[in-house]
């Protein structure tokens, strides 16, 4: 009996201490709330607008578009009314009239392309408006090219590729100087056998020669590239350039397999680094050199095409130049 009232006087003071112990007891003290909480206090949040109706936030953020835009279309109202870049000349159209090329020109693109049939061959001439840009250099910019024997780095200096002053000579820059080179100076240093005395120059005759016209100024040489390619026996790539009337060769390749000639790949590139090129044109014999120059004029590689190719040049790369000026206005302007 003693044992009973025991356990029923007992078991009210422990169930309080199980309900106790029972519970979770959280490590963190931070106040958790419940996702449904968050959601209806997110929802009960007063929203704003993000933006702003003020005159500054509704203005451009450049300062200067306006300006920029204007002074662009100046240029290009300049540019057509000196030539309408739209409609080729009489002169270029009469050339592809006569001949049996066909031009490719795409608009955006600095390489122009003709081709034409030519018994079982076919033949690819290209050329680039990059060779008027490249005339466009700072003659100041000028620097010895080592690989030239006409231009000895000897009597250069290291610093800014001008000529000492212990080897110019004193009279160069004047009239009856001789031996011009191509530096700021213009002129190299001359030796003693190479004085020429001032009466027996012709460039001194005074006043006795017609003044020069200046609009029969040599055109601008432009690299030629002529393919000429046999189905299945390979193609002869030839590298010219056009200038003055004239179409002169540079090299001479020749490639058993076809894509080798106009190589768009890497690994095509790496296999023809690995070919005999061949001789430099001008070490070969000279009937060789004047017969290989009759061979291009027969499939219209001649003087008609070298008189062309400078003349196309200019007209394309005004054309591209309006079309690139009209385009970065329109990026201004958007």
């Amino acid at each position: 009996m003693l044992s009973l009232k025991s356990v029923s006087r007992a078991l009210p003071r422990c169930l309080p201490r199980l309900a106790v112990q029972s519970q979770p007891r959280f490590l963190s003290t931070v106040h958790r709330t419940s996702f449904l909480q968050q959601t209806c206090k997110a929802a009960s949040t007063p929203r704003f607008a993000a933006f702003s109706t003020s005159r500054a936030a509704r203005e451009k953020e450049g300062q200067v578009d306006q300006e920029l835009s204007a002074k662009i279309e100046s240029e290009l109202q300049l540019e057509r009314e000196m030539r309408d870049s739209e409609k080729l000349p009489s002169s270029l159209q009469d050339y592809l009239d006569s001949s049996s090329f066909e031009l490719y020109d795409t608009p955006g693109q600095e390489e122009v392309v003709l081709t034409r049939k030519f018994g079982d061959e076919s033949l690819r001439v290209s050329f680039s408006i990059a060779d008027l840009n490249a005339m466009d250099q700072d003659p100041d910019d000028f620097r010895p090219d080592p690989n030239d024997p006409t231009q000895d780095p000897a009597l250069y200096d290291e610093d800014d590729g001008s000529i000492p002053e212990s080897a110019q000579s004193g009279g160069a820059n004047t009239k009856g100087a001789i031996n011009v080179g191509h530096t700021k100076g213009g002129n190299i240093k001359i030796a003693p056998e190479d004085r020429v005395a001032p009466a027996d120059r012709e460039d001194l005759a005074d006043d006795e020669s017609p003044p020069s016209n200046e609009d029969d100024e040599p055109s601008f040489p432009a690299r030629v590239n002529v393919m000429i390619e046999k189905v299945g026996k390979g193609t002869l790539q030839i590298e010219t350039t056009a200038q003055d009337g004239e179409i002169v060769i540079d090299n001479v390749y020749f490639f058993k397999d076809a894509e080798l000639a106009d190589a768009k790949t890497a690994e095509l590139d790496w296999k023809r680094r690995n070919l005999y090129e061949g001789p430099p044109f001008g070490n070969l014999d000279e009937d060789l050199q004047v017969l290989l120059e009759r061979y291009l004029d027969e499939r219209g590689v001649n003087t008609a095409l070298a008189m062309w190719v400078p003349e196309y040049i200019d007209f394309k790369e005004q054309r591209e130049y309006l079309n690139w000026l009209s385009n970065v206005k329109s990026f201004v302007d958007a």
